[in-house]
């Protein structure tokens, strides 16, 4: 466990810092995003509310909750701005299997909702496939939060299992897609080659007058070498063939969408 010291810019182990720099240290400001698969940011911030007390007994410690807009994000907001956790049953995992999934309701309305929570890889251990995962569930819980009347959404996008170019999530709002035959269904990494037409107007209905903002910390485009699936699918479950296709899919997506 490591601390900066402002006062000289270096960097000590605790317990071992110089005692002049002990000495002089009036504040210690901890701003943590989690241990991935060890602690969650929350916790952090009250260990280290607890230990740092114990070297540095004159130090006021100021704890800040962070997140990245993956896993724990609800949480930060919450524990910095208050609101309550939503919990919403049926809501459909990367298989489309019923889990219980939450998100955030802040004071001032404001819904703030993990990607992770419904299409999350905790949600695939052991049975990672990008190209057949999908982010409807997503959408589900975007829908609940404007059924409770939520009007400005704040939407994590981290820890994804998906490789649907959202369109899961965006069919759960009411957008429908077709394929050449004038077939309604709900693309998957695997099947967005098929896409021919898509149809926004009930979507764009039940999305008039709300304000959606994306938290997203990569600037990858859609498609490409440096694109969606071939950066971050293998880590989701793709092979090389697998990688391919999967970017072959969004190429297509990405090409309906801009002829529409």
């Amino acid at each position: 466990f490591f601390m900066p010291f402002a006062s000289r810019g270096g960097v000590f182990p605790i317990g071992k810092t110089p005692a002049r720099e002990a000495k002089g240290m009036k504040k210690c400001i901890v701003i943590s995003d989690s241990f991935k698969g060890s602690l969650p940011s929350r916790d952090i911030c009250a260990i280290a509310c607890k230990r740092i007390p114990l070297f540095f007994p004159a130090c006021e410690v100021r704890a800040l909750n962070m997140a990245d807009g993956g896993e724990g994000t609800v949480d930060c907001f919450l524990a910095s701005c208050g609101g309550e956790r939503v919990l919403v049953s049926g809501v459909q995992n990367p298989y489309g299997e019923p889990i219980d999934a939450a998100y955030g309701l802040l004071p001032d309305g404001t819904a703030v909702i993990e990607m992770a929570a419904a299409a999350g890889l905790p949600l695939v251990a052991g049975r990672k496939n990008p190209c057949v995962t999908t982010t409807y569930g997503v959408g589900q819980l975007i829908a609940d939060a404007l059924a409770r009347g939520a009007r400005r959404i704040v939407l994590g996008l981290g820890g994804s299992a998906t490789n649907d170019g959202g369109c899961g999530c965006a069919a759960a709002l009411g957008v429908r897609f077709y394929d050449a035959d004038g077939q309604s269904f709900v693309p998957v990494g695997d099947t967005l080659g098929r896409i021919a037409r898509i149809d926004t107007a009930e979507a764009e209905a039940l999305l008039r007058s709300v304000e959606i903002t994306v938290m997203c910390d990569v600037t990858n485009p859609l498609y490409g070498p440096t694109g969606a699936a071939y950066v971050f699918a293998p880590q989701k479950g793709a092979d090389a063939e697998k990688v391919k296709s999967l970017d072959a899919g969004l190429r297509h997506f990405g090409d309906v969408i801009r002829s529409q």
